[in-house]
């Protein structure tokens, strides 16, 4: 059980250096955009994120009185 889980950190670590050095050697070091806004082709659709739209939704109808279900 020990090198099991010994096996998993050495594993873990090493992941982690690889991720951290792909980083650190990208120009401006910082992980893809990988969100639906983030891509061009997407945009060119008129795909958006549902997010997005919630948030957007939320903050157009602050001080407006919802209906309530009848």
């Amino acid at each position: 059980m020990l090198k099991l889980l010994l096996f998993t950190t050495i594993i873990l670590v090493v992941a982690m250096a690889f991720l951290a050095i792909g980083i650190l050697l990208k120009k401006n070091g910082r992980f893809p955009n990988t969100h639906v806004s983030g891509s061009k082709a997407m945009r060119e659709r008129g795909i958006t994120c549902v997010q997005s739209q919630d948030y957007a939704q939320r903050h157009r109808r602050k001080g407006i009185a919802e209906k309530s279900p009848s």
